[in-house]
Parts: C-alpha cells; sequence; structure tokens
C-alpha cells in the first residue's frame, strides 16, 4: 500500500508540473485566481507528502512490530508443540506408573497374605525351643541337621517380614511419582492454554493494525483523488488563461529543484525535507533516505541522518550524477 500511495503523490506532482508548463497559453484576466489555487494545490500536496511520510514511518513501525508477533508466534507454537510432547510424555509415564503401582500392590498383597499365614502357624504351633530340639536329638548329626532347619525357618520369617517392608516402602513410592507427574502434567496443560490465549492475543492485534492501516491508505488516497479531479479541471482553465512562461518555468523549478541536491518532491516524499529522519524498517537516514551500505559507498562518516546538511547535500548529488531517480523510491 506505501508504494501505491509513493506513485500516487508523484502522479500528483507531474500533473501539477504539467499545469504550470501550460500556464503561458493562459489568459491575463484569470491569473491571479489561479495562482491562488496553484498555490493552495502546493500547500495541500505538501500536507499531503507530510501525511504520506508519517504513514511510512507508521508503516515500518507497524511492519517491525508484526515481525516481533511473528517471531513471538512462533517461539509461543514451539512452547506449544514441546508442550504437547511433554504432555503426552506425561500421561505415557503416568500410565507406566500406575500399571507398576497396580502390580507393587499386588505382590504386597501376596507378601502379607504369606506373613500372615506363618503367623498363624507360629501361634498354632507355637516357637520352637531350643532346649527341647537338644535334648530331643538322638545323635549329634541330628542335632546339628534340626539347628539347621531352625536357622532356615529364622531365615525364612525374617526374609519375609523385610520382604514386606520392602514391597510396602516401593509402593508409597510409587504413589508418590503417580501424584507428582499429574501435577506436572496438569501445570503443562495451563502453560499450553495459556499459550493458546497468547497466540489469539497476538492475532488479533496483527489484524487490528491491518486494518486500521488499511484504512487510513485508503483515506489518503481518497484525498490524492479528489485532488487529482480538481487538477484536471485546471487544467482546462490554464488553457484558457495566459500567464508568463518565466513564471511557470520557476513555479516549475520549485517543484523539481528547490534547496535540495535532488528534485523537491522526491525529497518531501521520502523524508518531507527532515534531515534527521530514520526509516526504522530499512535504516534508510537523512532528508535524501539514504541506505548506510549506500551512504558507506560514497565515503559518508557515521550514519546518514547525524552528517551535516551539506555532507547529505554532496552525496545525494553524487548519487543523483551516477543513478538519477533510479536510487529513490519517490522519484
Amino acid at each position: 500500500m506505501a508504494r501505491a500511495q509513493i506513485r500516487s503523490i508523484v502522479a500528483f506532482l507531474a500533473l501539477l508540473g504539467a499545469v504550470l508548463a501550460l500556464a503561458p497559453l493562459a489568459g491575463a484576466a484569470d491569473t491571479e485566481e489561479l495562482e491562488g489555487k496553484l498555490a493552495g494545490a502546493r500547500e495541500e500536496a505538501g500536507a499531503l507528502a507530510d501525511e504520506l511520510a508519517q504513514s511510512r514511518s507508521a508503516l515500518a513501525g507497524a511492519e517491525s512490530e508484526a515481525a516481533a508477533a511473528e517471531a513471538r508466534e512462533a517461539e509461543v507454537s514451539g512452547l506449544l508443540a514441546e508442550g504437547q510432547e511433554r504432555t503426552a510424555e506425561l500421561t505415557r509415564q503416568v500410565a507406566d506408573t500406575r500399571q507398576r503401582l497396580a502390580a507393587e500392590k499386588a505382590r504386597l498383597r501376596r507378601a502379607r497374605a504369606a506373613l500372615a499365614a506363618r503367623l498363624v502357624a507360629i501361634y498354632e504351633s507355637g516357637t520352637v525351643d531350643s532346649t527341647a530340639v537338644i535334648f530331643g536329638s538322638g545323635d549329634y548329626d541330628e542335632l546339628l541337621t534340626r539347628s539347621h532347619y531352625l536357622d532356615l525357618i529364622a531365615e525364612s520369617d525374617s526374609a519375609l517380614a523385610a520382604r514386606v517392608e520392602s514391597v510396602r516402602d516401593e509402593v508409597a513410592a510409587d504413589v508418590e511419582d503417580v501424584e507428582a507427574l499429574e501435577r506436572e502434567a496438569v501445570e503443562h496443560e495451563e502453560e499450553l492454554a495459556a499459550a493458546r490465549e497468547e497466540i489469539g492475543a497476538v492475532r488479533a492485534a496483527a489484524q487490528a493494525s491491518a486494518v486500521e492501516l488499511r484504512s487510513a491508505s485508503a483515506s489518503r488516497e481518497a484525498s490524492l483523488s479528489g485532488l487529482r479531479t480538481k487538477i484536471d479541471g485546471w487544467v482546462e482553465e490554464v488553457a484558457e488563461a495566459e500567464a508568463s512562461e518565466a513564471e511557470a518555468e520557476a513555479e516549475v523549478g520549485r517543484w523539481l529543484g528547490g534547496p535540495y541536491s535532488i528534485p523537491t518532491y522526491i525529497v518531501m516524499c521520502e523524508s518531507g525535507g527532515d534531515y534527521s529522519a530514520v526509516n526504522p524498517s530499512s535504516g534508510a537516514g537523512g532528508a535524501y533516505q539514504i541506505l548506510p551500505s549506500t551512504w558507506d559507498l560514497y565515503g559518508g562518516k557515521g550514519e546518514p541522518q547525524n552528517a551535516p546538511k551539506a555532507e547529505q547535500d554532496r552525496i545525494a548529488a553524487e548519487i543523483w550524477a551516477d543513478s538519477g531517480g533510479s536510487a529513490w523510491v519517490c522519484a
């Protein structure tokens, strides 16, 4: 849209030049009135050029914000993708942990049942007295055998009790793992929901900015169209009026020449005549909106917008001598 506006303002200025070029054919009676109209047209064109420069600056800022919003959306989209993968992984871990927990609980039930059965057996048969074992043995070998069996029974009872305790601890640990994983999964779901909301807000802001810019551009296009319609009528009036060819040439010269090293209308379109202007999108600076790379190529020091007027004029003149209007978008 910005390039269309630029072409419109340049076309308008060219048409204004054509009006002035026809001035020598005009009649003296309407000269003052026509000059007044043309002066008003120049003022209105200057105002439109200023608005266009502001619009270009605003558009550059909007493009920068859109780029930042796009980068943020890409970042949030990445977070969303990672979060979804993490949520799926957590879901799998929760399922695996629950399955392991169920198996450990079954083991715990079996261990407890075995321990309970052993306790019942001990209760029913009573504990073995070491003295009875010694005196009840027929010989030394039988004594050793009975002692060995008693040791095995004691070790088995101890192992069974330890197994029950170990399984119980494992079950408790698995329960904590499941609870921790479920909490983490909930936190990730909340982060994903926030990310989705942020993406929606970014898109909404970008759409609102685009609508506003389109509305402003349409308004300026309408203003330029109205001016073109007026100038079309003035062309016919100029053809019937009389004016001085010298005055016409001087008027055209003020638009095409002026205090700058290139035609005034290009400077007004590019920067509004502001020697400290900076385009935040391209980095072009100064009244002539010279790119930093071009500035360096022609021997400029520092940044264009910070250079003295004379230095900006000198380098702009060299660029114009080498490339003409092709070096500027507004030409």
